[in-house]
């Protein structure tokens, strides 16, 4: 049992908290420096007793260095004990299945009982690298539900009788390790297409509050809705990312999170580069336009001391019932968003829990 999970039961946390990290490159910085702290994160998040720790695929994105979750979370897994990993998520239409289920085999057969599958529609980038990982012109992302058949029946080893790959085993994978089970599959969402299919098939769900958060509670009370019991759920699970900084004042927290503002900022005008220090989100030059973007990003982001985001958090979770808090935070320097997950810990009464 996770040192959180020990909080929880103690009333020191109110549901699990875990992490999404997307190896945040900032200015100054290299990718191999982002995915350093990375690693180190990952480490100091099993000492902290976080939940679960997930690496999210994105592409073509100067500020963020997850572009391969499969290889990273084999990094991890060799840099930690016990901590829960996976991810969020592998974006399905960028990957043949059968990659998909041999890579994950192969995570689970290394770290059994501790990797997370986390599946997108997305392409988590822009339509032209889109069409260059998926030889296609026209990503079909509504082709997500077969393609999502065709990986758990690789997983299972139990494609339909007739099915063209009845024949063909994942390895390493259920066939290759009978008994050994495969890694839990998770859909993740920020609109209703994912909420549904996942409570359709009675599967784990995890939404993207951390960017939609006008969908946030339709998307849950839609999952919930159509939730069917399942072999994986007897009852709806289901998670929420969280944009949180916190800081040791509220007024370097701010400092801190409008460096992720300004770099959403740039991403959306089509100038995509890592992460800005503070110093350049300070001095930016805003037009009435942009500042209008900037606080209403910030908006979104749980931000302040410690005392304030566990409110902030606390606050977020009643309104939405969800199962799970997964933070995201992308700020610029390592240590920064480090000492962020650390003054949560505390906040929640995780951090030094003896073992």
């Amino acid at each position: 049992m996770s040192d959180l999970i020990r909080g929880v039961a103690r009333g020191e946390a109110s549901v699990p908290l875990s992490i999404l990290d997307l190896a945040t490159v900032g200015a100054g910085d290299t990718p191999g420096d982002a995915l350093r702290t990375t690693t180190e994160l990952a480490r100091r998040a099993e000492e902290w007793g976080y939940h679960r720790f997930w690496v999210a695929e994105h592409h073509g994105m100067p500020s963020v260095a997850s572009s391969s979750p499969a290889v990273i979370l084999a990094h991890l897994g060799a840099n930690t004990r016990r901590i829960r990993l996976g991810s969020g998520g592998v974006m399905l239409p960028n990957h043949a299945p059968l990659i998909v289920a041999e890579q994950f085999g192969t995570l689970h057969a290394l770290h059994p009982g501790r990797i997370d599958l986390g599946l997108g529609r997305a392409p988590g980038t822009d339509q032209a690298t889109a069409r260059a990982l998926r030889r296609s012109a026209t990503p079909d992302a509504d082709d997500f539900p077969r393609q999502l058949a065709e990986l758990i029946g690789f997983l299972d080893d139990a494609h339909p009788a007739g099915d063209p790959y009845e024949n063909i085993k994942a390895v390493p994978g259920e066939a290759s390790a009978p008994g050994s089970g495969r890694p839990p599959i998770w859909l993740l969402g920020s609109s209703g297409f994912s909420a549904q299919l996942a409570g359709l098939l009675g599967l784990p769900f995890a939404f993207a509050h951390h960017f939609s958060a006008v969908n946030t509670i339709p998307a849950l009370e839609l999952y919930h809705r159509t939730f069917q019991p399942s072999d994986v759920l007897d009852k709806p699970y289901a998670l929420i990312g969280v944009s949180t900084v916190a800081a040791d004042s509220a007024e370097e927290a701010l400092r801190r999170a409008r460096t992720a503002a300004l770099g959403m900022l740039r991403l959306r005008r089509g100038r995509p580069a890592p992460l800005p220090t503070p110093e350049e989100a300070e001095s930016h030059p805003y037009t009435p336009a942009e500042r209008q973007f900037v606080d209403d990003w910030l908006s979104n982001v749980v931000h302040g001391d410690a005392a304030t985001v566990r409110a902030g958090l606390e606050s977020l979770r009643e309104r939405t019932g969800a199962d799970e808090l997964m933070i995201v935070t992308g700020v610029h320097g390592g240590a920064a968003r480090i000492r962020s997950f650390e003054l949560i810990a505390e906040a929640y009464g995780t951090k030094d829990i003896s073992r």
